[in-house]
Order: structure tokens, then sequence, then C-alpha cells
């Protein structure tokens, strides 16, 4: 912190970190949730499978509550935006609003979808009912879109021209809408809520596969998004190498935090861990691979890459909080793409779900660490764009609020969002009780499977880790 910033600055990003990073878990769950539903409603109207309609009414419900809660922690979220940092929607929300007036057009449409497809299971038949769900992942990629395009504008802003008042003229929103960090967060960012969602799911019924529960309906609701997850994760590497190498090109002072790097010059190290001290531009411990972060920024050790002793020292975001974020979303991800490998060659191979038991104790783990590499992530997209909120136009300490309201609205938002969490993990659980004890939300599916089995399954052919989740070892298959 600068001596000379406004007092409300270092509370003012304490609130807003916390909001979006409590905001942030949900967000996985909005996205691509529906999807998972969808997937579970389609395997039981095409294979007439009862367990997997159960599935697909009990998550939907699942479904409700959770956005339910993210649309109360993102309400918090929005009206933060306007009353901490009244520079930023004050001089420039006629340039990026555009995009997040349309969040708030999609965030209405899901709420809607959503009422209809769950009061849909009693009232609708099948198929026009499974079609109304169709909409949900759709509206949602729409609001990851308008979300995204406001925050890559922050990062890489267009659609406008500075004028000598340092207010913007010639205003084009879609311009801004469409700007140039756009296509490389929104792909990361749906990427990484694919699989953190499919990786907090799967975990939930990994953790019952740890305590012996492992029925047909555990192994398909296991099944479904880990799958999905597993696809998603060497994509992510890839997209993640693109991103990478594009804010190397687009935003060279950030990438030098990324690495750590002090000197301009080729040849520089991959640091792993380590901490640079940004006075004297000595790097402390760490693990330097000689010549790898250039090679890995053009494809050759002789690339040159940007260091930090260049730019002045209040221009420079915190490097080693940025640094160890990165290598936390790196190590993470890379352990989460190891695990999907790991299941993905199992199921070739073998045609049935893994059987050790380590396999499902990672797997529990496995939506944690996604969490863990989601927030390192916004970490490296925040943190690394400052002293800027605007990158290299308006600073951050411009733009906070001045209103002296800052620490009272603190101590609110933790009552709001402690409240909020105490009774979302109290109705999940009752939830859990409830179904687990035997009951069921609806007493029955109305456009249920006919034919079925004494004990209430079907027995789908074989054709897919998802219409068939082949069992462990010893285990006949469902």
């Amino acid at each position: 912190m600068n001596p000379a910033d406004p007092a409300e600055l270092l509370a003012a990003r304490m609130l807003m970190a916390f909001t979006l990073g409590t905001h942030i878990i949900l967000v996985p769950l909005g996205v691509a949730f529906p999807f998972l539903v969808l997937i579970a409603n389609f395997i039981g109207l095409k294979r007439k499978d009862p367990v997997a309609l159960k599935l697909a009414q009990r998550w939907s419900h699942v479904m409700a509550v959770l956005f339910a809660v993210g649309a109360v922690s993102g309400t918090v979220l929005s009206f933060e935006m306007g009353l901490l940092w009244p520079g930023l929607t004050g001089i420039f929300g006629d340039v990026f609003g555009l995009p997040i007036s349309l969040e708030g057009i999609f965030f209405f449409l899901e709420a809607i979808f959503i009422s209809i497809y769950i009061f849909g299971w009693k009232r609708l038949s099948p198929w026009p009912h499974f079609w109304s769900g169709v909409v949900l992942p759709v509206v949602a990629l729409g609001g990851v879109f308008s979300i995204i395009s406001a925050n890559g504008w922050m990062n890489m802003p267009t659609g406008f021209t500075l004028g000598s008042d340092g207010r913007p003229t010639d205003v084009d929103p879609i311009a801004a809408i469409f700007n140039p960090a756009l296509g490389y967060e929104f792909w990361h960012m749906l990427a990484a809520a694919y699989m953190t969602a499919g990786f907090l799911v799967a975990g939930v019924f990994a953790m019952a596969k740890v305590h012996g529960h492992w029925d047909r309906y555990q192994r398909l609701a296991f099944a479904i998004p880990f799958t999905v997850a597993a696809i998603v994760a060497p994509l992510q590497m890839m997209i993640g190498d693109t991103v990478a190498r594009t804010v190397f090109q687009e935003m060279p002072v950030k990438f030098a935090a990324i690495e750590i790097v002090w000197n301009t010059g080729p040849d520089q190290p991959e640091i792993i861990l380590g901490e640079l001290n940004q006075t004297t531009g000595v790097v402390n411990g760490g693990f330097p691979i000689p010549g790898l972060a250039s090679w890995l920024s053009g494809f050759s050790t002789s690339t040159i890459i940007t260091g930090l002793s260049g730019v002045p020292r209040d221009n420079q975001p915190p490097a080693t909080i940025v640094h160890w974020a990165w290598d936390g979303m790196i190590f993470g991800g890379t352990g989460l793409a190891l695990l999907a490998t790991w299941y993905l060659l199992y199921w070739i191979i073998r045609r049935r779900l893994p059987g050790t038991a380590w396999f499902y104790r990672c797997a529990a783990v496995a939506g944690v660490l996604s969490v863990f590499c989601i927030e390192c992530g916004w970490t490296v997209t925040e943190v690394g764009r400052q002293p800027w909120i605007v990158y290299n136009i308006l600073r951050t300490a411009d733009a906070v609020t001045t209103a002296g309201m800052v620490r009272p609205l603190f101590a609110v938002v933790l009552v709001i969002y402690g409240l909020i969490i105490v009774a979302t993990v109290l109705t999940l659980r009752s939830m859990s009780r409830r179904w687990n004890a035997g009951e069921v939300v609806e007493p029955n599916i109305p456009y249920g499977p006919i034919i079925a089995s004494s004990n209430g399954t079907t027995t789908p052919p074989a054709t897919s880790p998802l219409a068939s989740v082949g069992a462990s070892e010893g285990e006949e298959r469902p």
C-alpha cells in the first residue's frame, strides 16, 4: 500500500476480494450444473432408466437452491461495484455497462426457466420438459459471456477514445464488449467452470464410495460429472497455455509478476515458488529451471521477457502474490488433469469405473482442489492488473469511494454471507438426509419408466461411461 492511497482503499479491496472469492465458488455450479442435470435427464428418458430420472430430479432441486444462493451473493457483488468504485462506474459506466446489463437479463431468464423445469416434472410430458431445460446451459453461457466481457474490458480496454479531461469519448459499446481479452478469458473461465462443477459434484459421491455406499445411483451420480470434468481438464491445460502466451504479449508487466522476472532479457528461468523482493530485485528461495520461462513464452530460450525493474515501483503489481497464485493454479490444474487421464484411460482400456480406493480418495478432494485453482486464477487476473482498475488508464486508488462507509459495510456483508453459508449447508444436508432415508422430493416422477425390475432399476446397455457406469473390480455392471 502507498501511504498516499485513500484511507478506504485497503478495506474496499479486502471487501471486494472476500465477496468475489466467495461468490466464485457458486459460479461454476450455476454455469455447469444444469448441463449435468440434463445429461441425467436424457439418460433417463432415452434408456427408460428410473435411477437416472430420480438423479436428475434431485439434482434439479439442488440446482435451484444453489441458484438462489448465487442470486443473493451476486446481487451483493453488483451493489459493491457501484458503492465501492464510483470512479470506475461514474466515468466508464457507459463504455462497459452494456455487458453488465445483459448479464441481468440472462440472470432473469435463468430464474424463469429453472422454475419451469422444476415444476415441469409433474406438469409437462417427458421430452417437452427436457427441452425446457436445454435453455438453461445456453442462458448460463450468456451470463458467463457478459461478466467475462466486462472483466476482459478492464484488462484490455477498448471501444472509446480518452479525452483530454480523462473521460471517454466516441464510445463504441460493441467494440468494448468484444475486447481483445474476451476470447481467451471466456474459454478459460468456461472450462474452469465445467471442471470445478464436475469435480465438486463427483467428489460428493466419491466420498460415498470411500464410506462403502456404492449402488447404481452413486455410480451414475459419480460418472456423469466426473466424465465431463475429465474431458474438459486436458483441454483446459491447452487453453491455459494459450492464455499465458497472450498475457506475455499483451500485458508484459503482469507476466513479469507471474514469472517474478526482475531484469529484462532472454533465457529467463521458470522459478517454482520463490519470493521477489521488489525493492532490491532479489529472488529468495524457489527452484529455478534455467531458460524454461523464455522457452514457454516463445518456444525459444532466446525469447526476451520484460522485467519489473524498468517499471516504476508504484506501477508494479505485488509480484510474489501473483506468482504464488499462478503456481497454485498450474500445479493444482496439472494434478486434476492427471487424475482425469487416469480415469479416461481406465475407462478406455477396462470399460468400467476405476476400482482402486486411492482413485476415489483423490476424486473426493478433486472438487476442493478445483475450487482452489479457480480462486488462484482470479487472484492472478485481478491482483496481477494492479495498481490499475482499468489497465494503464485508471488507478484503483483513483476509483475507490471516499464515503467512509466501507468498514461498516464489510461487517454487514460478513454477517449476510455467514447466514447464507449456514442456511445453504443446513438446507442441502436436510435434503440429503431425506433422500438417504428413502424420501423423494416429488412422490413420483410422472413420466418415469413403466418397465422396471423389482428393485426399481433397469439395466441399460453398456455403450458409454455415462449410460453404463461399470462397477469396480468384483462388482457387477449396473
